[in-house]
């Protein structure tokens, strides 16, 4: 597509293409040249090598901004694509000169009980102890993008993105909970979704910074939006509001009574599966397929 028969002609490299994404994903030739630590005139000049290269414009001005051609846009998925690959190769290189991974990314959605999680993890420390591990724990979209962005080398979703492929690893029971005291709970009748509009609800923010998306309901005006599920677990606790949670991840809240499933007519409870994927199962080194197998067996074992 952007190589020449004749073996003179120039080659488009890996920076090039790279540059081409800066400018895109960052907003602007400026901004390209403060994440890539260049200045701004070797941005420009890098586009404009690289539109005589391929013989066709890859951006047009509308007004003051700089906007992708239709070609433009071709060319960026195809550059995205490109660099996706090149750093799988990399990192398998790296892997298989080394052996087994010296760290392992791992983006975990919040919903993942904690527990079962941090026994996994406590697990391949007994194998593994010189691994180091990056967790990242995320909301919706913030778990969706680690895949797509190959962030991760293994990553827990409740949804699978198209163009991938992942193994169900649990299933969850989302309840609606309040604190035993809590005002919901003194209500003869089954509660309907308009007594839960005058109660404050309290919810976790997506930390997807372009896939930002809601799940469940989110009726009640009177919102709380924090940012960690311990907060949003400790604040229902303490009589704050209420919440939908999953099941797993509240049980010793559960079981010690802090926290008190609520009566509703409809809409009590709702249910997900969790998957287990690989950004590319291909380039997965040992030490990711092996902390996937851990994850399996302790999700199994917890019965």
């Amino acid at each position: 597509m952007t190589e020449s028969s004749d073996p003179r002609a120039p080659r488009i490299s890996l920076e090039q293409w790279r540059v081409l994404c800066a400018v895109v994903e960052q907003g602007g030739y400026a901004p390209a040249a403060e994440h890539l630590h260049k200045s701004q005139s070797a941005i420009t000049y890098a586009i404009q090598k690289l539109e005589r290269l391929l013989s066709v414009p890859l951006f047009a001005l509308s007004g003051r901004r700089a906007v992708l051609t239709p070609a433009g846009h071709l060319f960026h998925r195809r550059a995205v694509a490109l660099l996706a690959e090149a750093t799988a190769l990399e990192g398998a290189a790296t892997r298989l000169a080394g052996g087994w991974e010296a760290e392992i990314r791992l983006a975990a959605d919040i919903v993942f009980p904690t527990w079962l999680l941090l026994k996994a993890l406590d697990l391949f420390a007994g194998e593994q102890p010189a691994t180091r591990i990056e967790l990242f724990e995320t909301v919706l979209g913030g778990t969706e993008e680690a895949l797509l962005e190959r962030r991760a080398d293994l990553v827990i979703s409740p949804t699978v993105p198209q163009g991938f492929l992942g193994d169900p690893l649990m299933d969850l029971r989302f309840i609606a909970v309040a604190a035993p005291g809590h005002p919901l709970h003194a209500a003869s009748e089954p509660l309907t979704y308009q007594d839960l509009r005058r109660h404050r609800q309290l919810v976790i923010r997506d930390s997807g910074l372009l896939r930002k998306r809601d799940a469940g309901w989110l009726g009640s005006e009177a919102r709380w939006t924090v940012t960690h599920k311990a907060t949003s677990i400790r604040a229902v606790c303490m009589g704050m509001g209420f919440a939908w949670f999953a099941e797993d991840m509240i049980r010793e809240e559960l079981v010690s009574g802090a926290l008190k499933p609520l009566r509703l007519r409809e809409g009590a409870e709702r249910h997900a599966t969790l998957y287990l994927i690989f950004p590319d199962r291909d380039y997965a080194g040992p030490g990711a397929q092996r902390l996937a197998e851990l994850i399996g067996e302790t999700v199994r074992g917890q019965g």
